[in-house]
C-alpha cells in the first residue's frame, strides 16, 4: 500500500460473547461456522492485586485481561510498555451508580466510584498493577474509537519508534440510558505493535482515505455484532489476523477512513 504506516503486530488479546480469548477464539473468527454467540463472561484480571479486583468494575478487568493476552503472546513485559487505552463508553456501570447517588437527596458518593469515574481509570489500574511508567493515552472517539485508538498507536509507535499496547473496551449501559445508547454485550480487544514490522507475527499497513464504505463481516451473526458494539468494529481487522483476506477501511469520523492491508 503506497503511503502506509507500517507496523508490526506481536500479540492480540480478545473477550467477547462466544469470544473467551484469541487462541480460541481466532478459530471461531477464521471459520464463523464454529462460532457460537453467548453472554459475555467476563473473568477476573489476575494480573490485578485481590483488592484492586474487587474494586474495579467489568471494563477494568476486560481490559487488563485482554492486555495480559497479548503481553503473553508477545514475550514482552509490560512495564515496558507504553499504552493507548480507547473506548466509546467508558465504565457506564459506573456512571449509571454515580447518577443515582446524585440523583438522591444526601448526594453522597463512594469513593471508589468516584476514581472509577474518569475515562483513564482502566489505563491507571494496568499501570500501576504492572508497574510501568511508561506513557500512557485514553482516548474516545464515539462509534469510531476503535479505529481512532489504533490511529493513535500507530503514530506513537513510529514516531517513538517503541512498542505500544492498544486496548479497546465498550459495555453496555444499564437502563434507563441503555434505551439512549443501545450496546449489545462486553467486546474488548487489544493488539501489541512493534515499529519493526519483519520482527512481528503480523504486518500492518495503514493509510488515511475518505470516502470509503466500512468493512463488513461476511457472516450475518458476526456483522450484527460489529455494528452492535463500537470496540467491535474491530473484528474484520482479527478476522484478517485469523485468516488472510483484502484489504479494510474502518471509519474514523467524519468522512475519514482508515484503509488496513495485514500481511503475515
Amino acid at each position: 500500500m503506497k503511503g502506509a504506516l507500517r507496523v508490526g503486530i506481536s500479540g492480540v488479546g480478545l473477550l467477547g460473547p462466544g469470544l473467551t480469548d484469541w487462541a480460541r477464539g481466532r478459530d471461531a473468527l477464521a471459520d464463523p461456522a464454529r462460532w457460537h454467540r453467548a453472554p459475555t463472561v467476563v473473568p477476573p484480571a489476575t494480573r490485578l492485586p485481590a483488592t484492586a479486583r474487587r474494586r474495579a468494575g467489568p471494563l477494568v478487568n476486560a481490559s487488563v485481561g485482554v492486555a495480559d493476552q497479548a503481553c503473553t503472546m508477545a514475550g514482552l513485559g509490560a512495564a515496558d510498555l507504553a499504552t493507548v487505552f480507547s473506548s466509546s463508553t467508558g465504565d457506564p456501570v459506573n456512571c449509571h451508580l454515580l447518577c443515582e447517588a446524585l440523583a438522591q437527596p444526601e448526594r453522597t458518593m463512594s469513593p471508589t466510584r468516584f476514581t472509577n469515574s474518569v475515562h483513564n481509570a482502566a489505563a491507571g489500574y494496568w499501570h500501576i498493577a504492572v508497574g510501568s511508567r511508561q506513557p500512557s493515552t485514553s482516548l474516545c472517539a464515539f462509534d469510531d474509537s476503535f479505529a481512532g485508538g489504533l490511529l493513535e498507536a500507530v503514530t506513537q509507535c513510529l514516531a517513538n519508534t517503541r512498542p505500544v499496547l492498544l486496548v479497546v473496551c465498550d459495555l453496555p449501559y444499564p437502563e434507563p440510558m441503555h434505551a439512549l445508547r443501545p450496546i449489545e454485550d462486553l467486546f474488548a480487544c487489544a493488539l501489541l505493535l512493534l515499529p519493526d514490522a519483519g520482527a512481528a507475527r503480523w504486518q500492518l499497513a495503514v493509510r488515511l482515505g475518505s470516502g470509503l464504505p466500512a468493512s463488513r463481516c461476511a457472516d450475518g451473526a458476526l456483522e450484527g455484532l460489529r455494528r452492535g458494539v463500537p470496540a467491535a468494529r474491530a473484528l474484520p481487522l482479527l478476522q484478517a489476523l485469523a485468516r488472510p483476506g483484502p484489504g479494510l477501511a474502518l471509519p474514523a469520523q467524519a468522512d475519514l477512513a482508515l484503509e488496513l492491508e495485514v500481511g503475515a
